[in-house]
């Protein structure tokens, strides 16, 4: 494009120079419409040029942005896909009865709340027996709040609810049944073991309610100081005691985080050993310490036997899949190749009073800071 205007321009020059240069006035006038001619000619050559560029870059994107929507149509396909498998594996599970469950979502709430706040779980038993545990240590603790409950994960809040049709409230849904019920006073208190992303955010939502209550409130997670550390500690070392014969390794099963809180894992594993409990060991199922640091741990222990519980607070899909699952690479799967006699305990920390009482002090720590 740019050599055809080139063109055009050196072609009138010498047409234009061809008329002074001329002393015939017909030659000169013969010359410029000469010119005037190969200038029409190559515009519109050029023209052509240019509009058959800009119906080639047209066509161009009209491919790419049909290429684009097949290829978000193949995505949303196998993400549906996949979700839709994930809920029929699940549902080879028997998670208990959802109706024995009470989602704390109803209204009248009063001008004092108590909200706790959990990941949540989809397995119906395990939820009763440990949020559901927790909520009703805190009712019998805060009479003069009303408690409620809220779940961050909405996967889980629309499985229950596809499921079981249980309704369960989000925290921006629940935070906003607070305000339309005309809450004045409301104390927030997580059920997280640390102060990780999920924290973090529940922190950040409540950010966006500063304005809509008198007094607001949020508690620590369960791990925030060494007096913390050790309570935790002493509860799951006494409710594990049976299996402390001096020939089995006693290992917790925690989540992992890729947040700095991860350090928690590490930092239990040291304090467990600084009290003398040297057969008692601490992994992570997406962080560190790994499974092979665990395996090793205990293959260098010289342990014969190995007992296997979460140190999270629901007893869930990672418990019961990733840990005690019959796969290949479960926790279980893995110990008993490495020789190892395996026991699983289903155990959330939620069902132990101890931590049920941990959560409810941070609670009332939250309720201090209010006056």
């Amino acid at each position: 494009m740019k050599k055809l205007l080139s063109f055009v321009t050196v072609m009138m020059l010498a047409a234009s120079l061809a008329a002074c240069g001329s002393s015939q006035p017909a030659e000169t006038t013969a010359a410029a419409t000469e010119a005037a001619a190969e200038t029409e000619a190559v515009t519109e050559a050029a023209e052509t040029e240019a509009a058959a560029e800009t119906t080639a870059a047209a066509e161009e994107t009209e491919a790419a942005e049909e290429a684009a929507e097949s290829a978000n149509a193949d995505y949303e396909t196998e993400a549906a896909e996949g979700e839709e498998a994930e809920e029929e594996d699940e549902e080879n599970y028997d998670t208990g009865d959802a109706s024995l469950d009470d989602p704390l979502n109803a209204d009248e709430i009063g001008e004092n709340e108590l909200l706790v706040v959990s990941f949540g779980t989809s397995f119906n038993d395990s939820r009763r027996q440990t949020i559901g545990a927790i909520e009703s240590a805190m009712i019998n603790a805060f009479p003069e709040y009303s408690v409620r409950r809220a779940f961050t994960s909405q996967i889980i809040i629309d499985h229950v609810k596809s499921r079981d049709n249980e309704v369960i409230d989000n925290l921006a849904e629940a935070l906003d049944r607070a305000v339309n019920n005309g809450v004045k006073t409301l104390v927030v208190q997580p059920t997280h073991l640390m102060s990780g992303f999920e924290y973090t955010d529940v922190v950040n939502e409540l950010g966006n309610y500063s304005d809509a209550f008198e007094k607001i409130a949020v508690g620590q997670p369960l791990l925030t100081t060494d007096e913390d550390f050790e309570k935790v500690i002493g509860i799951i070392t006494d409710a594990t005691k049976e299996y402390d014969d001096g020939e089995t390794a006693i290992i917790f099963m925690g989540h992992g985080t890729e947040a700095d809180s991860n350090g928690v894992y590490a930092k239990m594993q040291d304090m467990i050993k600084a009290d003398g409990f040297d057969n008692y060991y601490i992994g992570t199922v997406e962080a560190s310490p790994s499974l092979d640091d665990v395996v090793q741990a205990a293959k260098d222990g010289g342990y014969k036997k190995v007992v296997l519980e979460p140190l999270m607070i629901v007893c869930g899909d990672h418990a019961n899949n990733d840990m005690a699952g019959d796969e290949e690479d479960s926790w279980k799967s893995v110990f008993e190749k490495e020789g190892f006699e395996v026991e699983c305990v289903l155990r959330g920390l939620g069902e132990l009073p101890g931590i049920q009482e941990m959560i409810a002090a941070h609670a009332q720590e939250a309720v201090d800071s209010l006056q």
